[in-house]
């Protein structure tokens, strides 16, 4: 039988009113969970800003982890799990256990007590949500340090977040939510039966691995081919499920399948609320990461500068020594001439050696450690921005491009011509990694950062995030710079 745990806190919300500081108004969604390292765990929604036109405390995610006790049989664990758990002895039976029973000692009830039973009440249903409010505000609600409109704001939780109810004090509830805790007014929660119809409009789901490595097939059933293997620890995307299995989907659909729900246990995430100095922190980061693309786009352009001086200089001076060696020839006709040069060849060596140069400046853990900057962005199908919004081979590409290296557009051109092939044995950071479809096909790329982990645009669900690099089964690894 299954077992439902319900748990919170495993996204966090970033207010509205950080974007205020920058006096700029804007939206944006990212989110980094699972494996992610740095800011992982950070989910950033800013709708609009609270400049107090809102009602007073008015201005998204927690976890709800439900486990299975029971599912499929053992063929889709990729390491047989031989240990078995011992049974605890049963208890002693009353008969033979040493004690006696007394005469008159019977199962049987006086009427007395049937008549009690018969009158006992009916309990009456329990939600499992009890303890539960999800913010239904119009955009978020301040939680403060005491039960008042008065008192400080500590955090915010905004629309479709959700929170634990540590107790309740007339029409205010006290609340724990990521890191916040404090006091919200009641009618902005929905508590307990209410969270039921919530679930699917602001909750996620999803199946997280439980054994060392799981088969992702492509039908529900142990003789269907697998489309790819998971590691522990790994959270899928849950498209739907049963008793026995669990359709999922990574990377935006990048793979889809089926995995035996004795393998996962499933969870039922919302975001949770954010506190003000997280926001405040959050807030930096978005700043330092977009002076960082400022200042590597800034130094790219100075060098797209100086190569383009340079290459009108030499042109200058081949055309002047030209010239020179002419006119000298001219009055001996008795010398050997010497060839003039090509300014087409002096051109297209020093484009060259410019290209090189910009690579050799530019080692592949410098842009592994860039890209890592823009953690927690949004994935956009089709965009290449690193902070509006980038899909995953945009990403790569529009990284590379901030330090002058050009590579294609997609992952399977990417795959096909971007630098040059490596085992995955020696994989150095800023290398690329691509994976492929349920048909074989490459369809995403990520970049490694070191210590067996890459950085990639996954989905919309969680934005820009760092993941293991065998969070599903890796194709190939190529180099571009060294």
């Amino acid at each position: 039988m299954k077992k439902k745990i319900v748990k919170i806190g495993t996204g966090i919300c970033v207010a509205a009113a950080a974007a205020l500081i920058l006096g700029e108004m804007g939206n944006v969604r990212a989110s980094m969970m699972g494996s992610s390292s740095g800011l992982a765990g950070i989910s950033l929604y800013i709708d609009q800003f609270y400049d107090g036109s809102a009602e007073p405390d008015q201005m998204m995610r927690s976890a709800f982890p439900d486990q299975k006790a029971d599912g499929e049989t053992a063929p889709d664990q990729e390491t047989a799990q031989a240990d078995e758990a011992g049974q605890p002895a049963e208890a002693d039976a009353k008969e033979g256990s040493g004690s006696q029973q007394t005469e008159g000692d019977t199962d049987a009830k006086t009427p007395a007590e049937e008549e009690d039973e018969e009158e006992e009440p009916d309990e009456e249903p329990t939600s499992e949500f009890e303890n539960v409010g999800v913010s239904i505000a119009n955009n978020y609600v301040n939680i403060r340090k005491k039960p008042n409109t008065e008192s400080e704001i500590v955090g915010k939780l905004y629309k479709g977040c959700a929170a634990t109810i540590l107790k309740r004090k007339g029409e205010w509830v006290k609340i724990q939510s990521g890191n916040a805790k404090g006091y919200i007014n009641a009618e902005y929660l929905a508590i307990g039966f209410d969270v039921d119809e919530l679930v699917d409009k602001y909750g996620t789901k999803w199946a997280v691995v439980n054994t060392e490595t799981l088969r992702v097939r492509i039908d529900p059933s142990t003789d269907s081919k697998i489309a790819t293997l998971v590691p522990e620890g790994e959270r899928l995307l849950v498209l739907s499920e049963n008793e026995e299995w669990v359709e999922i989907s990574i990377d935006d659909g990048d793979i889809t399948g089926y995995v035996s729900a004795e393998f996962v246990n499933i969870e039922v995430e919302f975001e949770h609320a954010i506190t003000i100095e997280e926001e405040e922190a959050e807030l930096r980061r978005q700043q330092e990461a977009e002076e960082a693309l400022r200042q590597q786009e800034e130094a790219q352009r100075q060098q797209q500068q100086q190569a383009s001086q340079s290459n009108s200089s030499n042109h200058n001076s081949n055309q002047s020594s030209s010239s020179s060696n002419q006119s000298s020839n001219s009055g001996s006709s008795d010398k050997k001439k010497n060839p003039p040069v090509s300014s087409g060849n002096a051109t297209a060596s020093i484009g060259t050696s410019s290209s090189s140069n910009t690579g050799a400046s530019s080692t592949g853990a410098q842009i592994a450690a860039f890209a890592q900057k823009f953690v927690g962005y949004p994935y956009v199908y089709g965009g290449t921005s690193l902070t509006n919004g980038a899909d995953c081979s945009g990403f790569v590409q529009s990284v590379y491009k901030s330090f002058g290296i050009s590579i294609p557009r997609d992952s399977r051109s990417q795959c096909a011509g971007a630098g040059y092939q490596v085992s995955f044995d020696s994989l150095q950071p800023g290398d690329l990694i691509f994976y492929t479809n349920n048909s074989g096909t490459v369809n995403h790329v990520a970049m490694y950062i070191g210590g067996g982990q890459v950085v990639h645009a996954s989905d919309p669900s969680s934005g820009i995030k760092i993941s293991n690099m065998r969070y599903r089964t890796p194709y190939m690894a190529r180099r571009v710079v060294n």
